[in-house]
């Protein structure tokens, strides 16, 4: 064991820090996924696309920025504009304008309803920005590289992912949280998503809760893209991909468990990780075996509860 230790130290450090800056980028979608469940209780399929959008937008604008003459510091705001602008404009006509018409349906009508949302969006994708790839890596390479030691040894790596993309998803973590529990309109969302009946009762406006939290949570999936864009060359189908991982982490966590998917999106992360290192032919598969052993002795998942369901 000490052997193989000392001949794999330097990837392990490495896996160890690409899952890292993976997890982050998963932990932004996952748990803007299950804030939505949480409210309007409708597992959102086209959440993916708003992370493929997200991501174009961004790396548009920052192409865009660059081809202006602009510093490479632009990029960052490029991010940000193009998460906001994907996440105010999309969220709000998807919430409208097709899941308010399904809201208290048939769980398989409502499936249905988004992966049809989600392949409209996926073409749309194609129209805008055609099937080559987009690449934009401006704030990747504004910050440059550190040495990061481990062992006797140092591993170089870039500084956007070591701490740009895990600080943004523990400020989300810890901006949400605080929200949530701490400010008027975070406890408003909890009452609904508690008891809609009777938090509309007691007087709240349930149709703007939904549309303010689905709102939020496209922006949190936009956001995740941006932030992924500089580190990845874009191309179709990167939505479905990431859509489908996120699932995993939320079923692992348990729906509506923020904390719990920020901890699963880690370990999921490192698993995958380790195995692009060390078991490449096992990639795509480690996520979901973690999925599977967790489920089958947690089926409500590792931070779920038990709910009685009302008939």
């Amino acid at each position: 064991m000490g052997e193989w230790f000392a001949e794999n130290g330097l990837l392990l450090g490495l896996a160890g820090l690409d899952g890292l800056s993976y997890a982050a980028l998963v932990f932004m979608v996952a748990v803007g996924l299950n804030l939505v469940f949480g409210v309007l209780r409708i597992v959102n399929v086209a959440h993916g696309s708003l992370f493929a959008i997200g991501a174009y937008a961004a790396a548009s604008i920052g192409l865009f920025f660059a081809a202006r003459g602009l510093p490479p510091a632009a990029g960052f705001a490029a991010l940000l504009l193009g998460a906001a602008l994907v996440g105010g404009l999309l969220g709000p006509v998807i919430e409208r304008l097709v899941l308010r018409r399904v809201y208290g349906q048939e769980e398989v009508l409502q499936l249905l309803v988004t992966f049809a949302l989600f392949m409209i969006l996926e073409d749309v994708q194609k129209l805008v920005w055609g099937v080559q790839p987009v690449s934009q890596d401006a704030p990747l390479k504004a910050l440059g590289t550190v040495e990061v030691p481990f062992g006797d040894d140092t591993i170089p790596f870039t500084v956007y992912q070591l701490f740009v993309l895990p600080g943004v998803a523990l400020a989300t973590l810890i901006g949400l949280a605080w929200f949530l529990r701490r400010t008027l309109t975070g406890r408003v969302i909890v009452a609904v998503t508690t008891d809609k009946e009777a938090a509309t009762a007691m007087g709240i406006d349930a149709a703007k809760v939904t549309l303010l939290t689905f709102t939020f949570g496209a922006a949190l999936a936009a956001l995740g893209g941006a932030l992924a864009s500089p580190t990845t060359s874009l191309v179709p189908g990167i939505g479905a991909s990431t859509i489908v991982l996120s699932f995993a982490v939320v079923a692992t966590a348990g729906l509506g468990q923020i904390e719990g998917a920020a901890l699963t999106s880690l370990l999921i992360g490192l698993g995958r990780s380790a195995a692009v290192y060390f078991a490449p032919e096992l990639e795509v598969v480690v996520p979901y075996l973690i999925m599977v052993a967790v489920l089958l002795v947690r089926p409500q998942g590792l931070f779920g509860v038990v709910e009685t369901r009302r008939v």
